[in-house]
């Protein structure tokens, strides 16, 4: 292994580190923000938008990114709707992580006692009320663990922007081996690159964890 070369490369995988970044963070919002409608829409019961809401989770669940990477980027533009490779990257994980961002929230939504919605609606809240005073602030604490969870498995899930010839780390540390042949090196910078967003974040998302943990359970 050279080390020089990976210094070299260095500022190539940087400009992808940021891109990584970049189309992680905007993706994970966009996920969240699906994720919440998505579960109240399930969790409050509301006619028809339950049940587009519960297709689109199957639907999205239960296909792989990689197709809906290729439906998007190639079938959008047949339909007349053009859309550039990041664009679609960053729908795609949205469309993905949304779901998943979806379950865990209900899941956490679910996890709220009965009686104290029952007690909101007593005192006469609205769904709107109960929703902001009761339900969301303890269902969200509830549901960090799994958010936190996805949120990795987001990041990681960028790796499949490949296909769609997206510069991200590891579309980049192809494109140096089949240039350059330097396989070990750029598949060590990888890895290293990889872990610097990692391993920090979830140390965080750790402490974040057991922060809601004691809020919840005061322990």
């Amino acid at each position: 292994m050279s080390w020089t070369v990976i210094q070299q490369s260095i500022p190539v995988f940087a400009q992808a580190f940021w891109l990584t970044l970049k189309l992680s963070f905007y993706g994970i919002i966009g996920a969240i923000i699906v994720g919440l409608i998505a579960s109240f829409l399930r969790y409050f019961k509301v006619p028809v938008l339950r049940q587009i809401s519960a297709a689109y989770t199957e639907i999205s669940r239960n296909t792989p990114l990689l197709i809906q990477l290729f439906f998007i980027y190639y079938a959008f533009p047949e339909l007349g709707i053009k859309i550039s490779a990041t664009a679609a990257g960053i729908s795609g994980l949205i469309f993905l992580g949304g779901s998943y961002m979806a379950e865990a929230i209900y899941g956490g939504l679910q996890g709220v006692a009965k009686i104290q919605v029952e007690s909101g609606l007593a005192i006469g809240l609205s769904r709107g009320q109960l929703a902001r005073y009761v339900v969301f602030p303890q269902g969200l604490t509830l549901s960090v663990p799994a958010i936190a969870a996805n949120v990795i498995f987001l990041i990681k899930e960028t790796s499949i922007f490949t296909v769609i010839a997206i510069p991200e780390l590891t579309n980049t540390a192809l494109d140096q081996i089949g240039l350059y042949y330097h396989t070990d090196e750029s598949l060590f910078v990888l890895v290293i690159a990889y872990a610097i967003i990692l391993i920090p974040l979830s140390l965080i998302l750790t402490w974040l964890e057991r922060r809601a943990r004691r809020g919840t359970f005061g322990n």
